[in-house]
């Protein structure tokens, strides 16, 4: 059962909070969409987003996938229309240990490129907090393991990165604006040596 599943039977059981203001009825949502259309202001209502607890489940879930099956499920390549996702491991900038997490990416040449966005939620998550303090890392992609040094894009990079983002989710702008802080967009640059699976 997928995560999304999940979700639509739990609200479907009331287990979890419902937007009143949304029917139940498929049929009836195109038209309570052109009948609300833009907020007052003008600007364009936000995306929702599951709840934080149903966010932060299926983070656990997709890393229990790839661990349970020894890393054979729970990655995928890039593609030139599709994200991909990528096992990232840094060093704890308080306890120096190893601390893996699982990661969306896309391709920008040699490098690979991720956004610190936390779920779309306040903060800069901890593997980000990780990278400043120590910027090398390990990544371990479908294809292979490399080394890499982490940095943030800043201006027209950052600009043209955050459009090649923009192209695969058109929510994007709209999730960022959840933030009360900028969303870094990370780019991991080869090390000096690639390791091969």
């Amino acid at each position: 059962m997928t995560p999304g599943r999940v979700f639509r039977c739990l609200r479907a059981r009331g287990k979890i909070g419902e937007d009143v203001t949304r029917p139940r009825s498929r049929r009836m949502r195109p038209a309570l969409r052109r009948e609300e259309g833009a907020v007052p202001d003008g600007s364009e209502r936000s995306p929702r987003l599951p709840p934080r607890w149903f966010i932060r489940l299926a983070w656990k879930v997709h890393r229990a996938l790839y661990r349970v099956t020894g890393g054979r499920l729970g990655l995928w390549p890039a593609r030139p229309k599709r994200w991909g996702t990528m096992r990232v491991t840094t060093i704890g900038r308080r306890t120096g240990q190893e601390r893996p997490v699982i990661l969306g990416y896309v391709e920008d040449g040699p490098n690979l490129v991720t956004l610190a966005m936390n779920g779309w939620g306040e903060g800069e998550p901890a593997w980000w907090l990780n990278l400043q303090a120590h910027p090398q890392a390990h990544v371990r992609l479908r294809d292979g393991t490399r080394d890499v040094v982490a940095r943030a894009a800043t201006g027209p990079e950052r600009d043209r990165l955050w459009e090649r983002w923009r192209s695969l989710d058109e929510d994007l702008d709209a999730f960022a604006r959840r933030r009360s802080t900028e969303t870094a967009v990370v780019v991991l640059k080869p090390g000096e040596h690639q390791v091969e699976p």
